[in-house]
């Protein structure tokens, strides 16, 4: 007799992005097919925002559209994104088989992550760090349209050391079969001036690899982003900007925004 696997369920369906599987697949192929792929090579890691699509759709899709011409050779997806709904220390891996979306289920790589929490002492299991974390949940309808077929590792990030995060990453690295996926929002609630002041500070500060200067209030992605910035340095990669707007550009009001950012790291 075969185990019943085990599923999270979507938990901001219909709230952050349409719930409705054709209104989603349709909202995402037009940001995806709003501009042309603006690279040449496909990107070893992509910084992309979690918000809502209406508000930073149109951002994380300057990353998703330089996926596609490799949908069929990115066969693993390593995903860390911030946790909001919990207090957590270190890195949370859930004990389910599968993540569900309007789209449909996303197999997780159940065996890496066992022996991930095997090996590591700062990673743990928390399917309460899961359960509402939409950092994670919004990257998913992408992946599923950009990408053929895959296995997912998906972690919520808490309190951890820039090391902790990278040695999970370095451990990860493997080959063109897979891309590490870096969720993060920029400034919050600021006026539209003073967001792209702020935005534009983080921006550099991520583009010369300088993780350790990302302030408290710069990313609420980071302590992954630092992480991986040690990593890409180590390695001497390159990292190309793809867009940095923010909600003010999408959403119109411009009183308390919320910036967003896409790039796509390489190996040189």
């Amino acid at each position: 007799m075969s185990k019943i696997k085990q599923i999270r369920p979507p938990a901001v369906s219909g709230m952050f992005y349409p719930g409705d599987p054709h209104t989603l697949e349709d909202q995402i192929a037009n940001f995806i097919q709003e501009k042309p792929n603006e690279t040449t090579v496909v990107p070893k890691v992509i910084i992309v925002p979690h918000a809502g699509t209406v508000y930073s759709g149109s951002i994380a899709a300057a990353a998703y559209r330089t996926l596609l011409q490799y949908r069929h050779v990115i066969r693993k997806v390593i995903l860390l994104g911030p946790a909001h709904r919990v207090f957590l220390h270190g890195l949370a891996l859930p004990t389910v088989d599968q993540f569900q979306t309007p789209l449909g289920e996303i197999n997780l790589d159940t065996q890496t992550i066992q022996n991930l929490v095997d090996e590591y002492p700062q990673i743990s299991i928390s399917d309460q760090a899961h359960a509402e974390e939409h950092s994670l949940e919004v990257q998913l309808p992408f992946l599923q349209k950009v990408l053929a077929s895959f296995r997912l590792i998906p972690f919520v990030v808490g309190e951890a050391t820039q090391k902790e995060v990278a040695d999970v990453i370095e451990t990860l690295w493997g080959g063109d079969e897979c891309l590490i996926v870096i969720s993060t929002d920029l400034s919050h609630f600021h006026s539209y001036d003073e967001a792209i002041k702020l935005d534009t500070i983080t921006a550099r500060r991520i583009e010369s690899f300088q993780g350790e200067l990302l302030g408290d209030h710069s990313a609420c992605g980071r302590i992954p982003l630092r992480g991986l910035l040690q990593v890409a340095k180590h390695k001497g990669m390159s990292i190309k900007r793809l867009d940095l707007r923010n909600s003010g550009d999408t959403s119109g009001r411009n009183d308390q925004v919320v910036g967003y950012g896409a790039w796509g790291l390489f190996e040189v």
